[in-house]
């Protein structure tokens, strides 16, 4: 069964140069599973940390279910990531180094189950994100030209 990815961090990608890659499960409460399959989820203003030996996502938007209850859950509550305590070792050793934190990228579904991949990444400086952009632009540029000549 393939992965449904109901949310993707784009604004991760402009703004960090992603360095590794690590799949994470959610602790979820209530219905916040049920939004989610919905995919009535945010990822823009999220970033996860690690305190007290835990990692912990926090500022994720999971809009609250529309048929739920009076017990619906809070939408940007702190939730905790579930990680094997040597991946937790190896991300406070990551990101102990200078400039590098921890950021969601990509929330889907993988067998009935939330999973969270979350990057180390070191934040891009104003000059990198230009290339980025030019780069981008250049590679779509070079595919049209490609596309136009099988056309012809």
């Amino acid at each position: 069964m393939p992965d449904k990815t109901v949310a993707v961090n784009r604004r991760a990608r402009h703004e960090y140069a992603v360095e590794e890659t690590l799949e994470a499960g959610i602790a979820l409460t209530g219905t916040e599973i049920k939004s989610i399959r919905a995919g009535r989820v945010n990822l823009a203003e999220a970033y996860a940390r690690i305190e007290r030996g835990e990692a912990w996502l926090i500022g994720a938007h999971i809009a609250p279910y529309e048929q739920g209850n009076r017990n619906n859950h809070e939408p940007t509550r702190t939730r905790k990531l579930l990680l094997h305590r040597d991946q937790i070792a190896e991300l406070v050793g990551q990101t102990k180094a200078k400039g590098f934190t921890l950021v969601p990228l990509k929330l889907y579904i993988r067998n009935g189950m939330a999973k969270l991949e979350i990057g180390v990444a070191r934040g891009k400086k104003a000059y990198d994100k230009r290339r980025t952009i030019a780069e981008r632009d250049a590679r779509r540029e070079l595919e049209r030209s490609t596309k136009e000549r099988v056309r012809l």
